[in-house]
């Protein structure tokens, strides 16, 4: 496929990390939404808890994340002591304790906690839910914060992968982004988490960024192997400065073309695929022998907020500023402002701002979605048989793979559906194809590479 035709490709499209994505979320799902639907979960329903963590120590200039920058530990301890709250609030309105197989401490920079108040939130998670010996406990990291003391208590709380933000090991590349991190550092980090317990360890890289080269992404992917990461993800730098005013402080002139970006897409999985990771879905790699390639071998690969997953739950508890749950009738969301998070936490009340109600539509077209995104094929006949919906609803979509089909994108048999080999990056505009509120969307997305 030529690169002329992949540019042509490399629109500005959601990650489908949710179906339908967050810009279709109203205030028509409220708190009394949410506690109807906690009320109603069934028992034991196998669940996911996500925690956000909003702060960190410094601005990243590429970040796209709900973030805030503090030099003091004050205003975290206050968050800390909210989000304890909100716990015990959820867990009252749940049925029975939660059977929860995956934790996972996002934000900002969650090991910025105190090593004591992890320690207590952790407790407290244990004491109020049910969590199950084999759980999956993730946290994500910056290395150039993570104290000896913090990988101790990560340890003694029983965490079991921590994802580490390395971005690129270029210093002019850091320097653009406001983000000095040597090797050394982060191998440090690295070695302590292991000896703590802390066995599988994610890098997450980006490529796209300010200055960079394909030259520069290989060196920073070798400078990973020797260190040994079991998985990688490797995202695009999304520049959005509109929605994320710190990302004016990149000079555009320093960015890199459409044809540039995809260079150092394939030139960081080349360098991944030959020292031996296999590449799980568009943007994540893994040691033949982790968990995730082994999913994606077993077609057990799922989508949710963290990207690709091998977490089947289909209950997911978001607690924190921002976080997003997902139950089985929809999605809903917290407070995005830490103020007014607070504040309705501490009367007592769901922190819900707004969500979504699912119809058996979305339902459909999610499940499409994520297995096109996961297992780069679908046979959409069989996905619309088992949920006893009509593939004619679908004919739209079926147009639009065949546009999809002729311009070597997609190989269609019938009603079955795969990316080709050498288009896997473009997987975001297939599962487009199935996004029925695209189009009537106005956010501005990342670039499909």
């Amino acid at each position: 496929m030529s690169n002329t035709l992949k540019i042509c490709y490399d629109e500005r499209l959601p990650r489908y990390t949710s179906y339908p994505t967050a810009p279709q979320f109203s205030n028509a799902v409220t708190g009394a939404t949410y506690e109807q639907w906690l009320e109603m979960l069934p028992a034991p329903s196998k669940t996911s808890l996500y925690l956000h963590v909003p702060f960190c120590r410094s601005m990243c200039s590429y970040c796209g994340c709900h973030t805030t920058i503090t030099q003091t530990d004050e205003p975290i301890d206050d968050y800390i002591d909210v989000l304890r709250c909100e716990i015990e609030l959820v867990a009252r309105k749940a049925p029975t304790p939660l059977a929860v197989h995956h934790i996972h401490f996002g934000g900002g920079t969650p090991t910025i906690v105190a090593p004591e108040a992890l320690l207590a939130l952790t407790a407290l998670l244990r004491e109020r839910f049910d969590i199950k010996p084999a759980a999956e406990i993730a946290v994500e990291i910056d290395p150039r914060t993570l104290t000896s003391e913090m990988t101790g208590a990560l340890g003694d709380s029983g965490f079991t992968r921590a994802s580490l933000g390395v971005q690129s090991f270029d210093p002019r590349v850091q320097k653009a982004i406001n983000r000095i991190q040597s090797v050394a550092c982060t191998a440090h980090a690295v070695d302590g988490l292991r000896a703590n317990g802390v066995r599988s360890i994610n890098f997450d890289l980006i490529y796209g960024l300010p200055l960079q080269t394909v030259e520069s992404c290989v060196a920073t992917v070798n400078a990973c192997l020797a260190i040994k990461p079991d998985r990688l993800s490797v995202f695009g730098y999304a520049h959005i400065p509109d929605f994320k005013k710190h990302q004016r402080k990149i000079n555009e002139a320093d960015l890199p073309s459409g044809v540039e970006r995809h260079e150092q897409a394939e030139a960081i999985a080349q360098a991944l695929v030959a020292a031996g990771y296999m590449r799980i879905g568009f943007d994540h790699f893994a040691r033949a022998d982790d968990a995730m390639a082994r999913a994606q071998t077993e077609n057990r690969l799922r989508r949710n907020f963290q990207g690709y997953t091998t977490d089947a739950c289909e209950t997911l508890i978001g607690f924190g500023a921002s976080a997003i749950g997902r139950l089985p009738q929809g999605y809903v969301q917290n407070e995005v402002v830490l103020g007014r998070y607070a504040e309705r936490i501490r009367r007592g009340e769901l922190a819900t701002a707004k969500g979504y109600r699912l119809t058996d539509d979305d339902a459909l077209r999610a499940e499409l979605i994520e297995r096109i995104m996961c297992d780069l094929v679908v046979d959409i006949e069989e996905v619309c048989a088992r949920r006893g919906a009509s593939i004619n609803g679908l004919s739209p979509v079926l147009a639009r793979l065949q546009t999809l089909a002729d311009d070597g994108i997609v190989r269609l048999e019938g009603p079955r559906v795969e990316v080709v080999a050498d288009a896997r990056l473009l997987v975001r505009s297939v599962a487009a194809a199935f996004d029925a509120y695209l189009l009537q969307s106005s956010r501005t997305y990342s670039r499909a590479i």
